[in-house]
């Protein structure tokens, strides 16, 4: 990995729109061909939004909303395998226990299942299709 630190914040929608914008475009909507209507949502502007920069570049990003669902879980290609993602998804479960969430959810491209079950989330149901991608429903319970 660049030698460089790598920066978790958290962030709201309004402050940080546009970095979040182009790592989901990048990573879901061009890479994964997720399309743009289904990336975007009215969970964006009220959702926790967590922001990982290496020197002010914005890398990889992930939302919690107010139900415990953890979603749009992005890291750059270049920034991937590097432990990026785990440090996004430690600090929205130390947001999600700071808001004293007894359960934290997730729907899990069937190819993550693994990387989620390392912080304790357990598979539940049957893989469904989202955006054309399988998924399977993940749980954690505090």
């Amino acid at each position: 990995m660049n030698k460089n630190v790598v920066k978790i914040e958290q962030v709201n929608w309004q402050d940080a729109e546009a970095e979040l914008r182009d790592i989901r475009t990048t990573v879901f909507i061009e890479e994964q061909s997720v399309p743009e209507e289904l990336e975007w949502d009215e969970y964006d502007e009220s959702g926790v939004h967590v922001l990982a920069k290496i020197e002010n570049k914005a890398i990889a990003t992930g939302r919690l909303l107010h139900t415990g669902q953890v979603g749009r879980m992005a890291v750059l290609k270049l920034y991937r395998k590097q432990g990026v993602g785990s440090k996004i998804i430690k600090e929205i479960l130390s947001i999600a226990d700071k808001m004293q969430m007894n359960i934290v959810f997730l729907h899990s491209q069937v190819d993550a299942i693994a990387f989620y079950q390392k912080f304790g989330f357990e598979e539940e149901g049957g893989v469904f299709d989202d955006a054309g991608i399988p998924h399977k429903k993940m749980i954690m319970r505090n």
